[in-house]
């Protein structure tokens, strides 16, 4: 069993800067990413990142948003650059270990314009 302790989330101008973080208990954590979910749309992958470093963004977010992890914590990271409104949305930290994929519980993330 994996849990996830999310933080970071918040109110912020267009233009300015988020860092979210996960943190994952449990072993065998392989994949690490982050989904957002705005109001009336799809949950949607924003970034993800392998035991090995490999990443994957969203076109919407490339050049904007970095995700990083630290393996010996088992903690993932977006930092989030350049926000615009539409990033406005509840972001989700997701782990895949072995073959089970964990969600955290949310944190909201509201772009001002």
């Amino acid at each position: 069993q994996v849990q996830l302790v999310e933080s970071g989330g918040g109110l912020v101008q267009a233009g300015g800067s988020l860092r979210l973080s996960c943190a994952a208990s449990g072993r065998f954590i392989n994949v690490m990413g982050w989904y957002r979910q705005a109001p009336g749309k799809q949950r949607e992958l924003v970034a993800r990142i392998t035991g090995g470093g490999n990443t994957n963004y969203a076109d919407s977010v490339k050049g904007r948003f970095t995700i990083s992890r630290d393996n010996a914590k088992n903690t993932v990271y977006l930092q989030m650059n350049s926000l615009k409104p539409e990033d406005t949305a509840v972001y989700y930290c997701n782990v895949v270990s072995v073959v089970t994929n964990y969600w955290g519980q949310g944190t909201q993330v509201t772009v001002s314009s």
